[in-house]
């Protein structure tokens, strides 16, 4: 796993040992960065389930001016931290070791507004649908007006709920293998 493109072009990033977190792969995340790429420059990201920091860090090498990485793994924090010192991009990140909705609302709670939000939960739960739902219910309070959202699953986890939520239009929908990404932005 490294860093694609940008000013960290070509650093090599650690993963966890465990199989609770599962790395976005080279060749989506080269595709996720072409599709968001017009929204990057300066954007404050957050990256709601976050693992390794990968799509985080790649979005600061690539001119995003900050990222709130969360994640609720032990094991993920440290590899995140260490990703962090190798790559040296403390001054633009901050970790949050928050459930996600507890991360959500202590966002809306202090008012962060983020141009770009990764989704990308353990494929079988439901943590996307509330995650997408939250942020449509808090209309404003997460997302800036022109911000996107990016939702990584499994093709075989979708169903029509993820193209009915309030207040958010899915904009696009790309499959890799099993792999499918959806962009979502203010109806």
């Amino acid at each position: 796993m490294r860093i694609i493109a940008g000013s960290l072009k070509g650093k090599k990033l650690k993963s966890p040992t465990t199989d609770k977190t599962r790395p976005t792969l080279d060749r989506v995340k080269e595709a996720v960065c072409s599709m968001v790429s017009p929204h990057i420059e300066n954007a404050k990201v957050l990256d709601l389930f976050s693992g390794t920091g990968s799509l985080a860090l790649e979005m600061i090498s690539r001119g995003a001016s900050f990222c709130l990485i969360n994640d609720i793994e032990k094991n993920a924090i440290s590899t995140i931290l260490f990703n962090i010192q190798l790559t040296n991009t403390e001054k633009y990140v901050k970790i949050s070791m928050k459930d996600y909705l507890k991360c959500l609302k202590k966002i809306t709670q202090d008012e962060m507004l983020f141009d770009i939000i990764f989704i990308d939960p353990p494929y079988n739960s439901d943590y996307a649908i509330k995650s997408l739902e939250y942020i449509s219910n808090n209309k404003s309070k997460i997302l800036t007006e022109d911000g996107i959202i990016v939702y990584e699953s499994d093709k075989g986890f979708l169903d029509d709920k993820y193209d009915n939520i309030e207040n958010l239009e899915c904009i696009n929908t790309k499959f890799y293998g099993r792999v499918v990404i959806k962009i979502y932005k203010w109806r």
